[in-house]
């Protein structure tokens, strides 16, 4: 059990350090950082010899000029060097962070979608936030103390054996002792630490999902639940900050105590010494300075201790972010010839191994026409598109543009060919112009995105807002409407001039009006491009070339509108529920098309 717990040990040590190393630290600030850090401290060091040779000529009435100006000039290196170690030191350390932090952030932004259906939100901000803080927090305020702390206390020992060995054993009793009370409380500390730090992800995870959705949670009176769920976590929080407190109450006392009992002693002992002639005053004074000089650093060891075991934890959880799989960045061929017909061919796919979502499914898309998808809700529409836009890999059997596995395309290259419209129309917090230019990499005139505006339909109500382009769209748009906030995505997909265009129930939970304007919108879109679109609405989509009938993940029909409705089932039920008794919606949108 032992040896486990040293191997673990050894681990975390390796796993902190090798992140430290990762991050590419500027050795040239390390290097004069500690070197002033050693000035410090040798500074430090010098002031209790002076101090000695002072009180002893004060004693003796024969006080010399030279020995309060080189106390006031160690004095003077010892403020100034302390002063600039502390901020190289910060340099040091906000510049490991940020390192860390910004290779998080690449590895976050090109991890899988399937990491993401893991990890909600919130954790992951933790995980660069709070984790990689307790890291910076080691360096930028314990470290370098820890490191002046040690060199002083060797220096001080050092020094005090040549002036009175006696002495200095009594103040070694203390070194031991403490060490015999850190290190195991040190463990206990490690393991309080990354619960801690697990909850604190936690906590963060719920409050991300709370406030990314606080609008469901007041329609629905959920204040209560929600607030109950936060308060649990909460107090799980302050359950095992309490902990952490009882295990500094023990540490910081018991130190005190010791360093205080040894001060007591030497004193009592010195002065016996003093009175005896065997030990001058100036020494005395020098020895209780260095005493101080050596408290004060093992007093900091325990700060530095619980902030390293922090740290380690922290280190551990972030190297397990990075060494998860990210999206394949490099390599892969160039798209050629995007206007090719693509091929499903004995496509299988479940978001679990048992589960399966789309069962053997082969099918043809032809090129710069468009295919409609129709079928119940769950049959496996929306993950064909996913599969298609390559977020997830079939677990069998392949999907081809021409004769080319898409899998082999490099993926930049591949999903710039896309442009993707949805029923919920995401867009970020920001203005319409950078939403309509969002992901564009290179440059684009305020002429190009009126003309997406304006072929979207969009144009008319964005001129009418007081701030035009500039107006800015809220937290996932939230100030728009759903038929601006559509016309908008629908423009940021005008703007990118994709040749396969994905559309998933595109003017769903519009209003009459709002509908026919996207209608027209989308047809601008549409033209001469590769078109999917995933439609529940069959007044949509029947003028679509092809129609795929998808049911529990498998195709069970395609063709036109007509061949459909003469030989499939489905279809003719489908048909008669929303055409016969629908025909104005039909008809409008027959209009539209044309």
């Amino acid at each position: 059990m032992k040896m486990e717990q040293k191997s673990l040990k050894v681990d975390h040590m390796h796993t902190f350090w090798r992140l430290i190393k990762e991050s590419k630290p500027p050795v040239k600030i390390l290097t004069v950082a500690v070197i002033l850090s050693l000035m410090e401290t040798g500074a430090g060091l010098i002031v209790p010899l002076f101090t000695k040779t002072l009180v002893d000529q004060l004693s003796q009435s024969t006080l010399e000029l030279s020995v309060i100006l080189l106390l006031v000039c160690a004095f003077i290196v010892q403020t100034i060097s302390s002063g600039f170690s502390y901020y190289f030191m910060t340099y040091l350390g906000e510049s490991i962070v940020a390192s860390i932090r910004q290779r998080l952030w690449k590895h976050v932004l090109h991890s899988p979608i399937p990491f993401f259906d893991q990890h909600e939100s919130g954790d992951t901000m933790s995980r660069i936030t709070q984790d990689t803080n307790t890291i910076k927090t080691l360096i930028t305020q314990h470290l370098i103390t820890f490191i002046a702390g040690v060199i002083t206390i060797i220096g001080s020992v050092v020094i005090l054996l040549v002036i009175d060995w006696k002495m200095t054993l009594i103040m070694l009793i203390a070194v031991p002792v403490s060490i015999a009370i850190i290190m195991p409380l040190g463990q206990k500390m490690y393991k309080v630490s990354k619960l801690m730090q697990d909850e604190m992800a936690g906590f963060s995870a719920n409050l991300g999902r709370v406030l990314s959705d606080v609008r469901l949670v007041k329609s629905f009176v959920a204040e209560k639940t929600e607030q109950k769920k936060g308060n649990q976590r909460i107090t799980q929080l302050f359950q095992y900050g309490l902990k952490e407190a009882r295990i500094l109450a023990i540490v910081t006392p018991l130190m005190s105590f010791t360093m205080m009992l040894v001060l007591v002693l030497l004193i009592g002992y010195g002065g016996v010494r003093v009175a005896s002639g065997a030990l001058s005053a100036g020494s005395l004074v020098a020895i209780i300075i260095y005493m101080f000089q050596i408290v004060v650093p093992f007093s900091q060891m325990a700060g530095f201790f619980t902030a390293f075991q922090k740290a380690m934890g922290g280190a551990e959880r972030v190297q397990q972010m990075l060494a998860s799989d990210t999206e394949p960045n490099d390599g892969g061929l160039e798209i050629q010839n995007p206007p090719q017909d693509i091929y499903f061919k004995n496509v299988s796919f479940g978001y679990k191994k048992e589960d399966i979502v789309l069962n053997n499914m082969t099918l043809t898309i032809s090129s710069g026409k468009a295919t409609a998808f129709v079928g119940p809700s769950g049959s496996g529409k929306t993950t064909l598109f996913a599969l298609l836009e390559r977020f997830y890999t079939p677990n069998s059997g392949g999907i081809f543009l021409g004769d080319q596995n898409i899998q082999d395309f490099h993926l930049k290259s591949w999903r710039s060919q896309f442009s993707y419209v949805s029923q919920e129309s995401p867009l970020m917090s920001g203005t319409i112009r950078e939403n309509i230019m969002y992901g564009m990499e290179s440059d684009v005139s305020e002429k190009e995105v009126k003309a997406a505006a304006e072929l979207a339909n969009a144009s008319e109500f964005i001129n009418r807002l007081p701030n035009g382009y500039d107006t800015e769209v809220g937290e996932r748009g939230i100030k728009l409407s759903g038929g601006q906030r559509q016309r908008i995505a629908i423009a940021r997909a005008l703007i990118r001039d994709p040749k396969i265009l994905l559309l998933d129930e595109a003017t769903s939970n519009l209003d009459s009006a709002s509908e026919r304007l996207v209608q027209q919108a989308l047809q601008h879109l549409m033209k001469g491009r590769t078109t999917l679109v995933i439609a529940h609405r069959l007044s949509t989509v029947v003028d679509a070339e092809q129609i795929v009938l998808i049911d529990d993940g498998k195709i069970t029909g395609v063709g036109t509108h007509h061949e459909l409705l003469t030989r499939h089932e489905l279809y003719q039920k489908l048909s008669k529920q929303q055409l016969h008794g629908g025909n104005i919606d039909y008809q409008e949108n027959r209009k539209v098309s044309q």
